[in-house]
């Protein structure tokens, strides 16, 4: 019996990923709450709890065959190394750049500063519209930045908007929809074919999409 391992982000895309697992015979058979490895239903499959940003470290690597992580995180990290073939269509948000809504305007001969936790994704953006920025690197509290002058805007997940409205901010820009995908290792891909292959077809039949952008 091929031996497969998945690892799931923890999170928002772990609460909205559950229902589709459990329709395949993928759901825990064990506390997600308190193990980071847990078997699912599924004889043979196991799932690993883990940080968004870890889920392609572990794949590429091989620790997990495996994955399921937000478009965000392949997007700053890159995800040349891993195949992409479905986009769950889950955990749906936008990546957007946002600033304090009654903001001065800014001095023309300095740089736009940015907080965010996204500086490939935002340098990225911004260069290919011919700006140079400061990169701020935060972790959390991001809508604060703006607020205390500490950022110009911010690029930031954004879901409903509501946070972003409560602390008097304001979406500028969408750089892109953000979903869920599922990744694979691509020497787990060759050697594990079948499964994988048996794996990825029954998520695509409770909801998944192919051939993710």
């Amino acid at each position: 019996m091929t031996v497969l391992t998945l690892a799931l982000s923890k999170g928002r895309i772990l609460e909205e990923s559950l229902p589709m697992l459990a329709k395949v015979g993928l759901d825990p058979a064990g506390d997600i709450d308190r193990l980071l490895r847990v078997p699912s239903r599924t004889p043979g499959v196991s799932l690993l709890i883990i940080r968004p940003a870890d889920v392609p470290t572990y794949v590429a690597y091989g620790a997990a065959d495996l994955g399921i992580v937000g478009k965000d995180v392949l997007m700053e990290n890159g995800s040349a190394d891993l195949y992409e073939p479905l986009d769950l269509d889950i955990a749906k948000c936008r990546l957007s750049v946002a600033a304090k809504k009654d903001a001065p305007a800014r001095d023309p001969r300095r740089r736009l500063r940015v907080a965010t936790k996204y500086p490939e994704i935002a340098r990225r953006h911004f260069a290919a519209k011919g700006e140079q920025v400061e990169i701020i690197k935060l972790y959390g509290s991001m809508e604060l930045a703006p607020l205390v002058g500490l950022s110009d805007v911010i690029v930031d997940l954004v879901a409903t908007g509501g946070t972003l409205r409560a602390n008097g901010l304001i979406e500028t820009e969408i750089i892109c929809q953000v979903s869920s995908r599922i990744v694979v290792n691509k020497a787990a891909m060759k050697t594990k074919h079948a499964a994988i292959q048996g794996l990825l077809d029954k998520l695509a039949r409770s909801g998944g999409k192919r051939k993710a952008a």
